[in-house]
């Protein structure tokens, strides 16, 4: 098989796992091309406007070799290029750019066409976007940046649930660490599900994470510390899961009229009093089965779902995977 190039491009204050997350998957998959006898594909190269050391924005500085000024079709042909995120990227607190991005995304704009591969982890989405190689695609990015993104380039589908979206030759991740489900991806892609498989073991990750990333968004966790009452709530709740906790219950505890209590809830969490419960009784089911040998009947009985099928659909909602399945991964 031939070098298949990787080459991630750098700014000052870009997220230093965006690239070393990536970077060690593809390291990881020559390594099990040696041990199975064969010769390694992945040549990787970290660029920047200047040859020298690059500061990340958690301080520690990567060295860097200068990005060439030409790039040549028959080398492009096999590569891939990743931009990566971080303030430089887009800064949360103003909604744009931090700045310092201009030079890779003028590089990109002039280049990017040639790749075979063009990616971008996390915010680095941003800087696709502004070197124009995003437009009519659909694309990953952040979380907490999906509005910013469609805001910012009305051309981007932005796909808000997705750890990670390939869009023809386009791949796009999710926040931060999901770059390493994006590598994983392009290693299956490229050498089979088997070499895949074996660097997610080595690594300790997911080889496809179950669920997407609004699991992490949930407005549930973002704003329940705005009101004591509501954390209280979700305190009591906790500590009686495996019992019934329907609206009605719910707003005993929280001396209020059914209907009164419903609406009070979804205004301070985002989120109905039902959603909420099920996600906590998901979130007890995980660790019972990452952790336990607890029958799926008993962690059903144990998070209150009634029945191991009203649980069963409940996985299948949230992760996309039966508690089977779920469990799977972590043996």
């Amino acid at each position: 098989m031939s070098i298949l190039p990787v080459w991630f491009v750098v700014f000052e204050r870009f997220q230093l796992l965006d690239v070393s997350g990536p970077l060690q998957v593809f390291a990881t998959a020559n390594d099990e091309l040696r041990l199975a006898g064969r010769a390694p594909v992945y040549r990787t190269r970290v660029l920047a406007a200047q040859a020298g050391p690059v500061a990340s924005s958690s301080g520690l500085a990567v060295q860097a070799e200068a990005w060439p000024a030409r790039v040549r079709h028959a080398e492009a042909g096999t590569s891939t290029v990743v931009a990566p995120g971080g303030p430089a990227a887009w800064n949360p607190s103003t909604q744009l750019g931090g700045g310092g991005t201009e030079a890779a995304e003028a590089w990109l704009r002039r280049h990017g066409a040639r790749f075979d591969r063009v990616a971008s982890v996390c915010t680095g989405a941003f800087v696709l976007g502004r070197a124009g190689l995003l437009d009519g695609c659909r694309a990953a990015t952040h979380w907490g940046a999906c509005d910013a993104l469609s805001t910012a380039f009305p051309r981007i589908e932005v796909q808000r649930d997705a750890i990670y979206f390939r869009d023809g030759r386009r791949w796009t991740s999710a926040g931060v660490t999901a770059g390493i489900d994006m590598a994983l991806g392009m290693v299956e892609a490229d050498l089979g599900r088997a070499i895949a498989i074996g660097v997610a073991k080595k690594l300790v990750v997911f080889y496809k994470r179950p669920g997407g990333q609004s699991q992490f968004s949930s407005a549930l966790l973002a704003q329940e510390a705005e009101d004591p009452r509501i954390e209280s709530l979700h305190g009591w709740i906790d500590e009686h899961l495996h019992e019934t906790l329907d609206v009605a219950r719910l707003a005993d505890r929280m001396a209020m009229a059914p209907r009164t209590f419903a609406r009070f809830y979804l205004q301070r969490t985002g989120v109905t009093p039902a959603h909420a419960v099920e996600r906590m009784r998901l979130d007890r089911a995980t660790r019972l089965l990452e952790s336990s040998g607890a029958s799926i009947k008993a962690v059903a009985q144990r998070c209150g779902f009634g029945s191991e099928e009203i649980m069963r659909r409940a996985f299948q909602r949230r992760f996309g995977v039966p508690p089977l399945d779920y469990r799977a991964r972590f043996r």
